[in-house]
């Protein structure tokens, strides 16, 4: 097996099942409605809603990165942690939810694409290795989804 075969079976581990540390980020997600997704039972803290939007801007993120997008670098904090809508609604969260799992199997085909001999080069000039980068992706979905089960305890 190739190691970016590897890399893909923990992204997708990290987004929908199988997960060695617990719960994926989907599996996390599974039955929490708009308006609980919306709410922010810790106050201060982001809302779930918001971090699936911040999910998906990272893997989004690096996808860029890994197609060569310079304009992918540096991202200003309100694209970073995007705001929920004023009126979250049932269709707008079923859509966001579809746009997470658009995000991985896009990002998961650009890495199908890759020679493993790129794993080791930075993913833009003056940034880290596509490997770490690949791995960090991994490492961000699964730090949020604790985040996401601790806001579902709160509610």
């Amino acid at each position: 097996m190739l190691e970016k075969d590897r890399i893909i079976e923990q992204l997708r581990r990290s987004v929908y099942a199988d997960a060695w540390h617990g719960p994926s980020v989907l599996e996390t997600l599974k039955g929490i409605s708009e308006e609980q997704a919306a709410a922010r039972p810790v106050p201060g803290a982001h809302t779930i809603w918001e971090i699936v939007l911040h999910i998906t801007v990272w893997i989004e993120q690096v996808h860029g990165r890994l197609r060569g997008d310079n304009t992918k670098r540096d991202l200003p904090p309100d694209q970073d942690w995007p705001t929920q809508p004023n009126r979250p609604d049932k269709t707008t969260w079923h859509a966001l939810l579809d746009h997470l799992r658009r995000a991985h199997e896009a990002f998961a085909a650009e890495i199908a694409r890759l020679d493993d001999d790129r794993l080791e080069k930075p993913i833009l000039d003056g940034m880290s290795s596509v490997y770490v980068s690949l791995h960090g992706v991994i490492q961000h979905n699964l730090y949020h989804a604790g985040q996401i089960a601790i806001l579902r305890k709160a509610l």
